[in-house]
């Protein structure tokens, strides 16, 4: 049986692209996510959903890596969804007429998609999720087998564009003035956009409460815990991990990392190595680490001190700012953030704000749903009861006021035949019997 990955892969271009450049100042590479993913299987299908009307420059990247593109014809009402819905349709008609693909990679951050990945793995394929940490949601990212962020894969800016200088190059005529260094609200300001570094790289500690528990399940399982199961075993359990969050290019690095700060022990050769835990004093932290949620009420405080600000959107670099400034020695690496836009996706989907992302000014920020409860429903309006609603006595003479009024009677007719009443029954007591009422007989004309 062959168990290598076939793995189709589906493109929202317009969402990814827009969450590139407002999040990480980049221009899509699609070269850059399929060697990613060629690294876990085969990659025998390729599609991308856009408008290409209006992304004339990506047109050559994507006929170079031989992606077909499939045309969005947006409708003059608008279509929000309309690449979602024809990305959703043709992949699940792969899940049912390809039987030899077995695994599909989303490359998009929209939420949306969620129905989608539940439905193909129902169906028993493996799911990739290719976004950034900063704009993709996270209960997507963690819906998925595996969660392949871009910034685990983009180098340093302009790193592959740098060229050596040759050392005898003449000097400049003209001495260059030193760079200003301007505080963040005017360098971010007016629509420009930030060089953005690689960020710092996260605590070991904050790895080890996943890595114990991973190990514990292999030793629940009787499996030895070699390097590859134990990854594997790890994206089970969250498949947002990345060994690169941790300042390390390989798995194998990340574990030699382990070994040497004394969280693991490590026996075997370089390849085949076995990994075990150590007592729970030894790898116990000296500082616990913050779990992500630990991190919203700081930034709720924020929010509601800056409501006004607020009201219109704000910068993510400004709202930042204003965390820093109020909570003395905040940093999102102590909640698992490496970057504050991470934690303000993370705030997003607990609809404490709303994130809106432009290619040309970033990520704008507002407040979310939280602060704007709904209204509660109105209730059935309390009637005060009035002297009609009270219900009167029934009597066999007397009908009630909330019954239907009696007919008329109608009047006699003065010429025709004639008409007699029957007797109306009247109460009697004792043995007194009813008596017929006499009615008096008129003279006819011939008489």
């Amino acid at each position: 049986m062959n168990d290598k990955l076939k793995i189709a892969v589906f493109v929202d271009y317009d969402n990814i692209e827009i969450g590139v450049k407002s999040t990480l100042q980049r221009d899509l590479d699609i070269a850059m996510v399929l060697e990613s993913l060629k690294e876990r299987g085969d990659i025998v299908a390729k599609f991308a959903y856009a408008d290409w009307g209006r992304q004339e420059g990506a047109k050559r990247q994507m006929a170079e890596n031989a992606v077909q593109m499939v045309q969005r014809i947006p409708s003059p009402r608008g279509d929000k969804n309309g690449a979602d819905i024809n990305l959703a349709l043709d992949a699940l008609e792969m899940a049912f007429t390809h039987d030899h693909i077995n695994a599909f990679a989303i490359v998009s951050g929209d939420s949306d998609f969620i129905p989608l990945v539940n439905k193909l793995k129902e169906y028993g394929k493996t799911i990739f999720v290719v976004g950034g940490r900063a704009f993709t949601s996270t209960i997507l990212q963690k819906n998925c087998h595996e969660f392949i962020s871009f910034e685990s894969l983009m180098d340093e800016p302009g790193s592959r564009k740098r060229e050596p200088q040759p050392q005898a190059a003449p000097p400049q005529p003209q001495a260059q003035p030193a760079p200003v260094e301007r505080p963040p609200q005017q360098q971010y300001g007016g629509g420009r956009r930030r060089e953005r570094h690689r960020p710092a790289p996260l605590e070991l500690s904050q790895a080890m409460p996943l890595v114990e528990r991973a190990l514990q399940v292999l030793e629940r399982r009787e499996v030895t815990p070699q390097l590859g199961l134990l990854k594997s075993t790890m994206l089970q359990l969250d498949p947002t991990f990345s060994e690169k969050a941790f300042g390390a290019g390989s798995f194998t690095e990340f574990v030699e990392k382990l070994k040497d700060a004394g969280y693991v022990n490590v026996t075997g050769a370089e390849g085949r190595y076995v990994i075990e835990r150590k007592s729970e004093a030894a790898t116990k932290p000296e500082e616990p680490a913050h779990k992500p949620e630990e991190a919203l009420p700081m930034l709720r405080d924020v929010l509601e001190t800056h409501r006004l600000e607020m009201d219109a959107g704000a910068a993510a670099e400004d709202l930042e700012s204003w965390t820093r400034a109020e909570h003395a020695g905040f940093e999102p690496a102590k909640f698992g953030f490496q970057e504050f836009t991470e934690l303000l996706n993370f705030a997003q989907d607990k609809l404490v704000v709303r994130v809106e992302p432009d290619a040309e000014r970033g990520l704008t920020v507002f407040l979310g749903a939280e602060f704007y409860p709904p209204a509660p429903p109105e209730g059935p309006a309390e009637e005060t009861p009035s002297e009609l609603d009270e219900r009167q006595p029934e009597s066999n003479q007397t009908p009630a006021l909330m019954e239907p009024p009696p007919k008329p009677k109608r009047g006699r007719k003065t010429t025709g035949t004639k008409r007699t009443k029957k007797p109306a029954a009247t109460a009697t007591t004792g043995n007194t019997a009813a008596r017929p009422r006499r009615t008096r007989k008129r003279p006819s004309p011939t008489e």
